[in-house]
């Protein structure tokens, strides 16, 4: 070409969730059943979606013609209305339908957020990170993302001091992100840990972003608080959608909450420039805003997703008492969204550590991907082989320096979901002692 036309970030856009399906359909087709572990699909996992809940939809569409056609650029005023209603209601802000903007998922919110923004600047996120949020963040600045530690020895809770160290180092830092619940960890940031980084961003004058996708999906004993508890006067951001929570993920309907635009000029420009950016877009999916307001509101709603919930504390407790007594492993509870990480215990990951492989096709469709470099990467793609398990690798597939692994809580079927636990355990046990 004439010019370089390759974005400066290109080589930062890693997801490692869904490229290694493209591996797994490989070995399927090769006759290796596949486990699929990688990715938090509910409805693909084999949860139902409840009847009334399809009832309310089913009868948006055939009463509302209006439903099928678009939505004002921020969205349905009614349902901005109803989730400001219930924003100022459960967490004491102030905010009003102007400060909640629709978009056709939470990740074309996520990509727009770190898009527009200023180039020379960084939002700091969490180690171990989804890779939605991290890639996005490395692509927009052309350099790899800035985290802050994650402490798998005090139940994934932030590394506060950290974070701070980070925020110093790098003074390029103009934001924070928290993931809460979780993802790939399953923590749930309680209310006085979101205060500490509220007022860390106070102190340093940054802005908190917060991905609560997963609000309304935690169990365990714990509660979940929103940003919004706690924002007081910082300028923040909060993303919620409704793909995991209904789940409806075909939907692709998310939204951002802006906090405090008055308090901070930059903040209320870049926030303009991100609502701005949206007028330039087909708008965000009208139907699911429709329901919305509807399903949340609906008294069977809250009691479904406590079964739900109920269901994935009890695989949390299974999958920590089995993988537990692994001595090569180390593992904390989930107490949100439906995601557990399994880490290795340092040194015992190695080189040359293999799995026989019984189908020696997929043997083969491996063989060229197991020189990596990242160790619990190569363990990933022997597990994929060998027991067609396919899980996603911390290390790559959510940008972190410690070696593990993610699994889903989603299977429905508690004998399944055993028998895939033992299995992995079986081929992290075959895996250290074959060198």
């Amino acid at each position: 070409m004439r010019n370089n036309i390759v974005h400066p970030g290109a080589d930062e856009l890693v997801y490692e969730i869904r490229e290694i399906v493209e591996v797994a359909n490989k070995i399927a087709k090769v006759g290796v059943p596949i486990v699929w572990e990688n990715i938090g699909d509910p409805v693909a996992k084999g949860e139902k979606v409840p009847q009334w809940m399809k009832d309310i939809v089913s009868k948006m569409t055939k009463k509302d013609d209006s439903c099928y056609g678009y939505s004002p650029t921020k969205g349905l005023l009614a349902t901005r209305e109803y989730i400001a209603h219930e924003r100022n209601i459960e967490d004491g802000t102030q905010i009003t339908p102007d400060d909640i903007l629709f978009f056709n998922g939470l990740g074309d919110a996520i990509s727009t957020v770190y898009n527009y923004l200023n180039k020379n600047v960084r939002v700091i996120g969490p180690n171990p990170a989804y890779s939605t949020h991290s890639s996005a963040e490395a692509s927009h600045a052309g350099a790899s993302h800035i985290t802050y530690r994650l402490d798998p020895d005090n139940n994934w809770y932030p590394d506060m001091a950290d974070l701070r160290a980070k925020i110093l180092k790098h003074p390029e830092i103009s934001g924070v992100l928290i993931v809460n619940p979780d993802n790939p960890t399953g923590m749930v940031y309680s209310q006085e840990m979101i205060k500490q980084v509220v007022d860390i961003a106070r102190e340093f004058d940054l802005f908190v972003i917060s991905d609560e996708i997963y609000s309304n999906l935690f169990y365990g004993g714990v509660v979940h608080k929103k940003l919004a508890s706690v924002i007081d006067s910082v300028p923040g951001i909060a993303m919620r959608g409704i793909s995991k929570e209904f789940p409806w993920p075909g939907a692709r309907c998310g939204w951002l909450e802006f906090y405090n635009r008055d308090k901070d000029k930059a903040f209320a420009r870049y926030a303009k420039t991100i609502i701005d950016a949206k007028m330039l877009e087909v708008w965000a999916t009208t139907l699911p805003q429709k329901v919305l307001p509807l399903v949340m509101s609906n008294k069977k709603y809250y009691p479904y997703l406590a079964k739900r919930t109920a269901k994935y504390q009890e695989k949390s407790e299974i999958a920590f008492e089995m993988f537990s007594k692994v001595r090569e492993l180390k593992v904390n509870k989930a107490y949100g969204a439906f995601y557990m990480t399994v880490l290795f215990r340092d040194g015992v990951l190695k080189k040359g550590q293999t799995l026989k492989i019984k189908n020696k096709k997929a043997e083969e469709i491996i063989k060229p991907l197991v020189g990596t470099d990242k160790l619990d990467k190569r363990f990933v793609y022997y597990l994929l082989a060998s027991r067609g398990i396919c899980v996603v690798p911390l290390s790559s597939g959510f940008n972190s320096d410690l070696y593990g692994f993610r699994i889903t809580l989603l299977e429905p079927d508690l004998k399944k979901f055993k028998k895939t636990v033992g299995e992995i355990i079986e081929a992290v046990r075959e895996y250290v002692m074959s060198v």
